[in-house]
């Protein structure tokens, strides 16, 4: 059930973030799913390889490196899923990082509710 919440969360955040940031194109709903999906998928099984590929490099930046990761993942999912584009690496690395903030305060909030 917590996956799909996260999944939803992830996916009305995308459609969101395709409205509101220039560079960033979703072209359904259905095309929102298959993004959350993906990334999601994307970050079980590929981001630990890259992690681990890149640790030097991430540890001498202090990890945040990491972010650059983050958006090297989106831009994987941008190939991978026909209906979402991305117009650079720079719109890649804010979309990363303003939908990373966003599931973290879901997460934060259903954690809560789990909680009590």
């Amino acid at each position: 059930m917590k996956t799909l919440i996260n999944l939803f969360f992830t996916t009305v955040f995308v459609l969101l973030l395709a409205h509101f940031l220039h560079g960033v194109h979703v072209d359904s709903f259905t095309t929102a799913v298959l993004v959350a999906a993906v990334l999601g998928l994307l970050n079980i099984f590929v981001k630990p390889i890259l992690v681990l590929f890149t640790l030097p490099a991430t540890i001498f930046t202090l990890g945040l490196f990491l972010l650059v990761i983050n958006a090297i993942i989106v831009m994987i999912c941008a190939e991978l899923v026909p209906g979402f584009r991305l117009d650079g690496f720079w719109v890649a690395l804010l979309f990363s990082l303003v939908l990373s903030v966003c599931q973290s305060l879901v997460a934060g909030l259903t954690n809560d509710r789990d909680r009590r």
